[in-house]
């Protein structure tokens, strides 16, 4: 028997369910609850069997789904299964299965492609559809060469293995169901996945017994008892292969006990027949074979009465072929000729064996009642497909043949390598030892490398902190030295002049008269005043920049600063200090660093005054191509711009009693953004100019 469907069947019957009424669509709201709906209703009837109304059913899900091509691709599924199981109706389930496949790749539904690839195999052998199914196959190969699913691998390698056992290439057969077993014991441990371990048993058993290889078959169709014995439907079949091998043994005892098992399966429908049918046919070959040919005659008619009840036209093909045979060997030629005519139909389709079987034992019959031209016909044809069946047995043979050769050399070749291997383990667990002490000592010297250039690293970084700190310090200490020279060149000269008309009151009082006694008093009132409010303005300066020596911008209008200068001078008598600030402009500066360079400006001015009985300092601010100038003169005696080279220089070493002078003036100036130039001419006098980029 080639019935190679109803072992993949129990991928579908997963439960027994009770009736299920056909549900009323038009209380659901959405599309999605009525496909839902559906297909519940859908999958009962597949549960139950009951194919004439799931294709029914399917075809209305199909027209439901349209764009839903994941319901699409099941519904076509199931109306695929409908057709096949419902009196092998092939080439529609043809159909719809590639349909299935077509959807279910689409929107990658795992299981619908899997279960489509997997009918498709079995609906393209028993149709001879044999480009399409190689093709199948090789997109089978690349579906397993790139999924990871246990389920897919457990289903796709079954259908390998199918692919084989059609073209009798039984070895490949057996290594695909193996594998497939392999994967199927990795699936959750249920009723069904359990069953179809025993399945592929089952299948690897019907191999062997298509290979007259009993013993073999029995021992796999033993392995399958734990897995199948939830599962009447697959344990009858597992006793007909066990009833045809111990037939084929000439066992009569364990015959006997399988015959009689085989009749307590309960099954469904026409399983249930399908399996009795079988097994009658395996007596009555039995049977035949013994010469005992009323007992096979009394086999054969229960083997097509139950061929005909369960509504399979393979079982009922090889059923007539069993009668015909017996008709033939009873001498009753011309029902035999019928019966085997009827059986001839589709038998190619289903299998080859069984249709040079027919087409020999109609040659004979013919030949029987001496109508040779009809003989003749028959045996061309019988003679024809049995060529053809002895090439591809031969072909196998051969492979069988080559394997078994193969496989000895490599066992002789495996023992004399054995010997090789044992010197070469004790070879290989000397160079390990070495190569283990190899690396030991590698590791440990780089190890040392690590600390050691770690202990570098630590060293660089120490060297990098002292300079930085040198660094800080030696900042610290020239900020230090500004704030010394500004303290020095901005007080000294206020306190040498309050000191002076002080020395003038006490030793010449003579030279003073009442008027300007109070004169000189409150301009020492008014300097001491100026020089405390100037000590407080540069200890706040000085607080604020204790920790970084930077300028602070912000909006200061000039007059702010001439105010603060011309207070900050105002004790000096014999010079003339103006200001003149006509279009009242705003700097973006620091105000304390613009005071200093201002104040030592001036200083520096009143200084060259000195000697001057009509001194004059004027301080302009004006704008011009949109640049801010500040600019100082006085109508001193000048000097070579040679004396002013500080400004530029520098290499030029502070005075104390000049304090920082121009070195402060070019810093402070560098830190607010600004450029001082100087134009001096001896006999002309001196200017300064501020410019703040």
């Amino acid at each position: 028997m080639k019935k190679a469907g109803f072992l993949i069947l129990s991928f579908f019957i997963i439960v027994s369910v009770f009736a299920q009424q056909e549900p009323n669509l038009a209380k659901y709201k959405t599309t999605e609850q009525k496909l839902k709906a559906w297909l519940k209703y859908s999958q009962a009837l597949l549960d139950k069997e009951e194919y004439s109304k799931l294709i029914i059913a399917s075809q209305k899900g199909i027209a439901l789904s349209k764009n839903y091509h994941k319901y699409l691709s099941t519904f076509y599924l199931h109306q695929g299964i409908a057709y096949e199981f419902s009196n092998n109706q092939y080439k529609k389930a043809l159909v719809n299965y590639e349909n299935a496949l077509k959807y279910a790749q689409k929107v990658r539904h795992i299981e619908n492609q899997t279960s489509s690839l997997m009918r498709l195999n079995y609906i393209y052998y028993s149709l001879n559809e044999n480009r399409k199914g190689k093709a199948l196959i090789e997109t089978i190969k690349k579906v397993l060469d790139t999924t990871k699913s246990n389920y897919v691998r457990a289903v796709l390698y079954g259908s390998l293995g199918e692919y084989y056992l059609n073209t009798s290439e039984y070895e490949n057969f057996i290594g695909y169901q193996l594998k497939a077993i392999n994967y199927k014991k990795r699936l959750d441990k249920n009723i069904p996945n359990t069953e179809n371990i025993g399945v592929s048993y089952c299948q690897i058993a019907s191999a062997y017994v298509k290979m007259k290889q009993f013993d073999k078959a029995i021992e796999y169709l033993n392995e399958s008892k734990p897995y199948i014995k939830t599962s009447p439907y697959v344990s009858a079949f597992s006793c007909n292969y066990l009833l045809q091998c111990y037939a084929a043994k000439k066992q009569p005892d364990s015959i006997k006990k399988y015959y009689k098992l085989i009749y307590t399966y309960p099954s469904a429908k026409d399983s249930l027949f399908l399996n009795l049918s079988f097994a009658n046919q395996s007596m009555s070959k039995y049977y035949a074979d013994e010469g005992q040919i009323y007992k096979a005659h009394y086999y054969a008619k229960k083997a097509v009465l139950f061929g005909q009840k369960s509504t399979d036209e393979e079982i009922l093909m090889e059923a007539n072929t069993i009668m015909g045979r017996v008709l033939y060997e009873k001498g009753d030629y011309k029902n035999a000729i019928k019966t085997l005519k009827e059986a001839s139909k589709d038998a190619l389709n289903y299998d080859k064996e069984f249709f040079v079987i027919i087409n020999q034992k109609l040659s004979q019959s013919y030949a029987a009642l001496g109508l040779w031209k009809e003989a003749f016909y028959y045996k061309e044809i019988y003679s024809k497909y049995n060529d053809e069946m002895m090439r591809e047995s031969a072909k196998q043979n051969i492979a069988n043949a080559e394997a078994r050769y193969q496989n000895k050399t490599k066992g002789q070749e495996i023992k004399n390598l054995s010997a090789q291997n044992t010197i070469k383990n004790i070879q290989i667990n000397d160079a390990r030892k070495q190569r283990f002490y190899l690396i030991s000592g590698l590791v440990l010297v780089f190890i040392i490398g690590i600390l050691l250039f770690r202990q570098n690293q630590n060293r660089k970084k120490t060297n990098q902190k002292l300079q930085l700190l040198n660094q800080e310090l030696d900042e610290a200490n020239k900020i230090k030295a500004r704030f010394f020279g500004i303290l020095n060149h901005d007080l000294r000269s206020p306190i040498s002049n309050l000191i002076h008309f002080l020395h003038l009151q006490k030793e010449n009082p003579e030279l003073i008269d009442e008027e300007t006694a109070l004169r000189m008093q409150a301009k020492i009132i008014s300097g001491a005043e100026n020089l405390l409010s100037s000590m407080e303005d540069i200890l706040l300066w000085s607080k604020g920049q204790m920790e970084n020596f930077k300028p602070h911008f912000k909006n200061i209008p000039v007059e702010l600063i001439f105010e603060d200068t011309k207070k900050h001078f105002s004790a000096i008598e014999n010079i003339e200090i103006s200001f003149e600030n006509s279009e009242n402009i705003i700097l973006n500066t620091d105000e304390n660093y613009l005071k200093a360079i201002i104040r030592n400006l001036t200083g520096n001015a009143v200084k060259a005054l000195d000697k001057n009985k009509n001194g004059k300092i004027i301080w302009k601010a004006w704008q011009e191509n949109n640049q801010t100038y500040l600019s100082i003169t006085d109508n001193g005696p000048g000097e070579n711009l040679e004396k002013f080279k500080a400004l530029y220089d520098d290499s030029e070493v502070i005075g104390i009693k000049s304090g920082l002078g121009l070195h402060l003036i070019r810093d402070l100036g560098t830190a607010i953004n600004c450029k001082i130039e100087v134009s001096s001419k001896p006999g002309f006098g001196t200017t300064f100019t501020i410019l703040f980029q």
